[in-house]
């Protein structure tokens, strides 16, 4: 496939403004999509499985891969965390003929943002506020106060970056975000 058509649609977001609701919904509605799975040194939450939320690897692996230069973006998204994008796994869904979809933090967003311009479509996530952010994220039931602050302090930073994307969504109602997101990709990809 000629690199022209080598299509990204990234979606990021502070944690728990809704990135991940708005991207299943996308990937259940469009087979012509397809999620593209993150390597990551955390250990897997509730239901998660390797290979299919998250490629679950050592911080040595991590680092490794690092040094073979085999990610498109990486970052140390919370201490001692390492989350990335395999160049091995954007390839494998253009092979498919689909269109990668990134759900990544908005350090790794501007990233791919900036390696694939032209080709990338950028959608920042926000929430109505930072008040309904941290309720949101109390509500998980995974979080301690600890790292619901942590959270809630990266968020604001993260929102500051909101200009830097293509497309900024405010999700105060997850169905109206959904819908315009599903605008700016069929647009996007012109349909």
């Amino acid at each position: 496939m000629p690199a022209a058509h080598k299509k990204i649609i990234i979606i990021t977001a502070p944690s728990g403004a809704g990135k991940t609701s708005i991207t299943h919904y996308l990937l259940d509605k469009y087979p012509n999509l397809s999620f593209s799975i993150s390597a990551a040194t955390r250990k897997p939450r509730g239901k998660e499985q390797d290979g299919v939320d998250y490629y679950f690897i050592s911080e040595a692996e991590f680092r490794n891969k690092i040094d073979e230069n085999a990610f498109v973006e990486w970052e140390i998204v919370y201490e001692g965390k390492y989350y990335g994008t395999l160049k091995t796994e954007l390839e494998r869904i253009w092979n498919q003929g689909k269109t990668p979809v990134l759900d990544i933090d908005v350090k790794g967003a501007i990233h791919v943002q900036q390696q694939f311009a032209g080709d990338c479509l950028s959608i920042f996530i926000e929430p109505p506020s930072i008040d309904e952010l941290k309720k949101r994220l109390s509500g998980r039931g995974s979080e301690t106060p600890e790292s619901l602050a942590t959270r809630i302090n990266k968020a604001s930073y993260e929102i500051s970056f909101k200009d830097h994307f293509n497309l900024t969504i405010v999700n105060d109602e997850l169905s109206k975000a959904c819908e315009e997101a599903e605008k700016a990709i069929l647009q996007f990809l012109g349909k």
